[in-house]
């Protein structure tokens, strides 16, 4: 009897499997060139967007503010000493980030002072490029966008995909 089952049981299997529909092919696939074009739409059109909330941010804040080559934008609110930051040398910040909607992600008053040593990474790539402009004891505001930040992702924690961030920081005087 258990013989029968068992045979019985490869039979029905054999019968279900074989009655399923295969999986047919695209009849019109998707060529690379129309991805490519797609995703170039696609990126545009968030570049676009991300450059109207700078500008309404800007407008609304009546900042006045320089831009780079890269997108980062940047207004010394006060000056500090004249000392440049170099590449190499570490830079302490007090600092709030948040987003050009309002949202506050980070400060130094609830999650300490940021330090870092400029041109070796380990920072938002628009916060180590904004050193090159400022100088010890500077207080500034920055925006970066989302391709100077953390793109895509987010940073898995406070800060959403798609970020553009809001710097506000003061470079401690050491």
């Amino acid at each position: 009897m258990k013989k029968y089952c068992k045979y019985l049981i490869m039979l029905l299997l054999i019968s279900v499997f074989s009655c399923q529909e295969k999986p047919q092919k695209p009849s019109n696939p998707v060529t690379k060139n129309e991805m490519k074009n797609s995703m170039e739409t696609a990126n545009r059109y968030l570049l676009n967007e991300e450059e109207e909330d700078i500008k309404n941010y800007i407008v609304r804040h009546g900042l006045e503010m320089t831009s780079t080559g890269t997108g980062l934008r940047y207004q010394i609110l006060s000056q500090g000493s004249e000392q440049r930051i170099e590449k190499g040398e570490k830079v302490t910040l007090e600092y709030e980030v948040g987003s050009v909607a309002g949202d506050l992600f980070y400060s130094s008053e609830n999650d300490g002072l940021k330090s870092f040593v400029v041109g070796e990474g380990g920072v938002e790539t628009g916060l180590d490029e904004a050193m090159a402009y400022l100088h010890r004891g500077d207080v500034a505001k920055l925006i970066i966008p989302f391709h100077l930040a953390y793109g895509l992702h987010g940073d898995d924690n406070r800060i959403p995909e798609y970020a553009t961030l809001v710097y506000t920081i003061k470079i401690i005087d050491q």
